[in-house]
């Protein structure tokens, strides 16, 4: 049937973009619980709009604007519900130990484990020290490695802004 055809066909793009969409949200919302929330709620967008896609942009960029999106939307929603400071949030980050745990290629010495985790964290601090605008870019560019056009149309900007703001 039809249907069964398209969730066949949804479980595949799923399948795909899951890790991609988890990380994106990860890096924006800064920990796990948030993150999958807003994974979780991307896929219910794309399922519900995907018969309405027209192709005048990639398939990529509209998931990705999609995810971006949605997890800005829930750190605005947890925002207003507490008016709780960016250092609270990530204290609380630290104490849940919510961190993207990234399989590891080789086996590691735990002295590299703990400077590769240390790093890790380093990172995803600076990242959440940045105001919206510059977090998505940043992931976009630096995290999940798009071009510059690619980033262009996630989020629809042009290309001199998606210069200019990498360069701040």
């Amino acid at each position: 049937s039809r249907a069964h055809g398209l969730e066949g066909a949804f479980r595949e793009l799923y399948e795909l973009y899951r890790d991609r969409v988890y990380n994106v949200c990860y890096r924006i919302t800064g920990n796990g619980t948030d993150a999958l929330d807003a994974s979780q709620e991307t896929f219910g967008i794309l399922f519900r709009k995907i018969v309405g896609f027209r192709f005048e942009s990639r398939f990529s960029s509209w998931v990705y604007r999609i995810a971006v999106n949605t997890s800005i939307d829930l750190k605005r929603r947890a925002n207003a519900r507490s008016a709780a400071s960016l250092e609270a949030l990530q204290a609380s980050q630290e104490s849940r130990g919510n961190r993207l745990e990234l399989p590891d290629e080789v086996i590691e010495a735990p002295a590299d484990t703990a400077c590769r985790h240390e790093l890790e964290e380093e990172v995803q601090q600076a990242i959440l020290r940045l105001s919206p605008k510059m977090r998505v870019i940043t992931v976009l560019r630096y995290v999940q490695g798009l071009s510059y056009e690619q980033i262009g149309e996630s989020l629809e900007i042009s290309l001199g802004t998606v210069k200019s703001r990498l360069y701040r």
